[in-house]
């Protein structure tokens, strides 16, 4: 009997309808990434420009791969880089929660966790200046980079896209949570082909830059940036809807009461993201509406499924609302 790999099991993940009360006239299709071999969508990229590299010759089994993550790409890198039998450096911070830190490590990578924050309260910036030092002081290294390197999108543009535009007769929107960019980039793009009519609206969270928002300390790993991903300028974007962190961490658990789906924190976000976005329109007739859920709920244990943490940041959110603004 011929034995396969999980690993090579990606994509073709499960879609799911479900009904939002507050919208009769909105037919809502989820798409489940957290079906994927690690649990996550960031699978599809790490799987195809780690093989793309490899057939190009761009690395060999004696290139180090170095990324920049805040869990789920270095949970799949550190899988699929095993997988190829390539060795692996994650360069993390403080806010990866230890369940992706558990796993990074348990397939074989090396983390390197930067302690210094940025100028924006966060840790991107710094993690990016320690790849840069590795990068330089490593003879043979290849850093990813997921917010410029263009494998990524085509990685979303050929797998992820092309299954949503197979799922659906008819899209009016798509609706995608925005953190390292190429995700919405390639699926933009493909669904832009098929379905010109389509609304792209990305879903970023308050506290990031990404679309010239003010910056302050975020809680939620794996959506939202402090710095503009370059490959943006690839993505088909028509609107931006921007949640905050409470309501992201409310529609994890109605996720989970309602429609049993036990999702993380950017699914959260994008159904939270739907809601505003719709709460300010009229539907006078049937809107047909697909999202991406990007993963599942057990990296979020110790954050979103947590009360203590849940308690900590509604503490924080509200003295932020509370500050009087500056015009």
């Amino acid at each position: 009997m011929h034995m396969t790999n999980i690993l090579e099991k990606v994509g073709n993940t499960p879609v799911v309808t479900i009904k939002i009360e507050e919208f009769s006239n909105l037919n809502l299709t989820l798409k489940l990434e957290a079906y994927n071999p690690t649990g996550s969508v960031k699978d599809r990229a790490a799987y195809y420009i780690l093989r793309k590299l490899l057939d190009r010759s761009i690395i060999t089994s004696n290139t180090v791969i170095i990324e920049s993550t805040s869990g789920n790409f270095g949970v799949a890198l550190s899988a699929y880089c095993k997988y190829y039998g390539l060795k692996f450096i994650a360069v993390v911070d403080p806010n990866i929660t230890s369940m992706n830190e558990m796993l990074i490590a348990a397939n074989g990578a090396e983390i390197i966790k930067v302690t210094k924050q940025d100028k924006y309260g966060g840790y991107l910036l710094t993690r990016i200046e320690k790849i840069k030092e590795l990068t330089a002081s490593l003879e043979d290294s290849y850093w990813i980079n997921q917010y410029e390197n263009p494998l990524n999108a085509a990685a979303y543009y050929h797998t992820l896209g092309k299954e949503m535009c197979f799922h659906m007769e008819n899209i009016d929107y798509v609706f995608m949570g925005v953190s390292s960019g190429g995700t919405i980039t390639g699926v933009s793009q493909k669904i832009k082909e098929n379905y010109p009519d389509a609304k792209i609206i990305a879903v970023d969270v308050e506290g990031s830059v990404i679309f010239n928002n003010a910056a302050r300390k975020r809680y939620i790993p794996g959506i939202g940036s402090s710095m503009v991903p370059k490959i943006l300028s690839h993505a088909r974007i028509d609107e931006v809807v921007l949640v905050n962190e409470v309501d992201t961490i409310d529609a994890c658990y109605e996720l989970l009461k309602k429609y049993n789906l036990f999702a993380g924190g950017s699914s959260g976000s994008v159904l939270a993201g739907i809601k505003k976005y719709f709460s300010e329109r009229d539907m006078f007739q049937p809107v047909n509406a697909i999202a991406v859920f990007p993963d599942r709920g057990e990296r979020y244990y110790d954050t979103i499924f947590n009360p203590d943490w849940c308690k900590m940041v509604t503490e924080a959110q509200s003295k932020v609302s509370t500050i009087p603004q500056v015009i």
